[in-house]
């Protein structure tokens, strides 16, 4: 089990910009994929971007395309979120996840971070 905790959301206007950080207790897995979701009030949680530990093979969300870049530090053993011009539609909160590749991100060998949230007004 990987211990992860998130930081860098807050209360931003439209346009803006924020970093979010994720750092895990210990090195993930080789074979894992750290990913970013998010939940806003009332809907389904979403997967934002995800990248792949050893190979960094990145995937995204197509709302969010060109918006945001997720990136990695093996040697911080952390994953990081930039999300440039921020939409109200963006306001959720945002989780970091780890889980090996090819499992399903639902599966219960998925460690989750505590979230944090980031409010875009308009």
């Amino acid at each position: 089990q990987v211990h992860l905790v998130e930081s860098g959301g807050g209360l931003v206007q439209a346009g803006d910009s924020l970093r979010l950080s994720c750092v895990a207790a210990e090195r993930p897995d080789r074979r894992a994929v750290l990913g970013w979701f998010r939940r806003a009030p009332g809907k389904e949680r979403e997967m934002v971007a995800s990248i792949r530990w050893s190979t960094g093979g990145i995937s995204y969300l197509d709302s969010v395309k060109g918006r945001f870049t997720i990136s990695k530090d093996n040697a911080m053993n952390s994953v990081f979120l930039q999300m440039n011009d921020l939409k109200p539609e963006d306001t959720a909160r945002y989780y970091c996840a780890s889980a090996r590749a090819g499992t399903n991100w639902s599966s219960p060998d998925t460690d989750w971070g505590q979230g944090t949230q980031v409010t875009v007004s308009s």
